[in-house]
């Protein structure tokens, strides 16, 4: 196949793409994000899926499995794994609304990773137009909760890339407009700090702070980062109101490794800095989700160098990296399966107010995923 020739059109792509960003979708509503499901499996359905909605758990929203045979008789296929949540709270569309400047396209999710997601299905839709079947069955899987590492998600994701061949995620691509061949091991953790209360204005050394116990505790959690493991805290909450000394306050941490090892003794490091009492004070460490470790196997690099021929006749040098920021590829390439990640539009400014693809690597990467999923038998 001559994927220069494929017909796609950025500015079509682009109308396309718009009501999948204007349909916000944060993670903690799992009603927008089921309405972002029910778009996106309506689209499937007209373009000759068969789609099975399954049902959500732990207070997020539904997956939709939507299944291309092209003919095939059932059989280790071809798997794109997508996930339609986002960071963006409701309402960031007031802040950062579609809008078209220049090379740059904006607004919440379309970078991460709503383009990715359109183009792999605008591909498949491609060659339904071109009247051309890949050697292999094609399986979208669409998650409502990566962005919160996907607890209620990975025992579905990992029996249903069990039954593929090759995982094809559309995450955003490398700023060099390169792909990823594996990922960091990535852990977060629940704090919790339990003070004693006391009225603030008449007895306040009574009281123990359990804000002022996590802001203690902060320095010392991100103090022990490393080239090897890194430690931060990006989420917090204390405090009810300002004239009593806070009984409770809460705060997410996230470790990141290159490593499994390294990852695991951050872990253990993490655990151990559970200590108090009573009278002292509280602070408490959980274990919450955790991403392993994801390195290269020879049938990913294998699967890489059929995307890199692919992508130097449009000219591209494509690159790979193992990469920081976890994905559902962490599980999948984990099991040892043929991922890969990072095949998605590129862009920039994830998670932020700036969020934005370039306009024109919209075709470019549709025809390379297209070319992808011809070349792989």
């Amino acid at each position: 196949m001559d994927i220069t020739k494929l017909p796609f059109d950025a500015e079509v792509m682009l109308a396309g793409l718009k009501p999948w960003v204007e349909i916000e979708s944060p993670t903690f509503d799992a009603a927008r994000v089921n309405a972002m499901l029910d778009h996106v499996a309506r689209e499937c359905a007209v373009s000759g899926a068969i789609v099975e909605r399954i049902a959500g758990r732990m207070a997020f929203g539904d997956c939709v499995r939507a299944t291309f045979s092209f003919g095939h008789e059932a059989k280790p296929g071809i798997l794109i794994m997508g996930h339609l949540d986002t960071v963006h709270p409701a309402g960031t569309l007031n802040a950062l609304p579609w809008r078209r400047d220049g090379e740059r396209c904006y607004g919440p999710g379309i970078f991460d990773m709503k383009g990715g997601n359109f183009l792999a299905l605008e591909a498949v839709r491609m060659l339904q137009r071109l009247n051309l079947a890949p050697g292999l069955p094609v399986t979208f899987l669409f998650t409502p909760d990566e962005e919160v590492g996907s607890p209620s998600t990975r025992d579905l994701i990992e029996a249903e890339a069990a039954r593929h061949k090759y995982v094809l995620v559309p995450e955003p691509g490398r700023t060099d407009g390169g792909v990823v061949t594996g990922r960091y091991a990535i852990a977060r953790f629940n704090l919790k700090s339990i003070g004693r209360p006391s009225h603030a204005g008449s007895r306040l050394k009574e009281g123990r702070s359990a804000i002022r116990i996590m802001a203690e505790m902060i320095p010392q959690i991100e103090g022990m980062t490393t080239d090897a493991c890194t430690f931060s805290v990006g989420v917090i909450h204390g405090g009810q109101w300002v004239n009593c000394v806070s009984s409770a306050c809460d705060a997410e941490a996230l470790s990141m490794a290159k490593r499994q090892a390294d990852l695991d003794s951050g872990v253990e490091r993490m655990l151990a800095l559970t200590k108090g009492d009573d009278q002292s004070g509280k602070f408490i460490v959980t274990r919450g989700v955790t991403r392993p470790v994801w390195e290269p196997n020879e049938k990913t690099m294998a699967m890489y160098e059929k995307a890199k021929a692919l992508a130097k006749q449009l000219g591209i040098d494509l690159k790979h990296e193992s990469s920081g920021g976890g994905s559902d590829a962490n599980f999948t390439g984990a099991l040892g399966i043929a991922s890969l990640d990072g095949l998605g539009v590129c862009g920039s400014g994830a998670h932020t107010l700036q969020e934005h693809i370039i306009v024109e690597t919209l075709a470019q990467r549709a025809k390379l995923f297209t070319g992808l999923l011809m070349e792989l038998s």
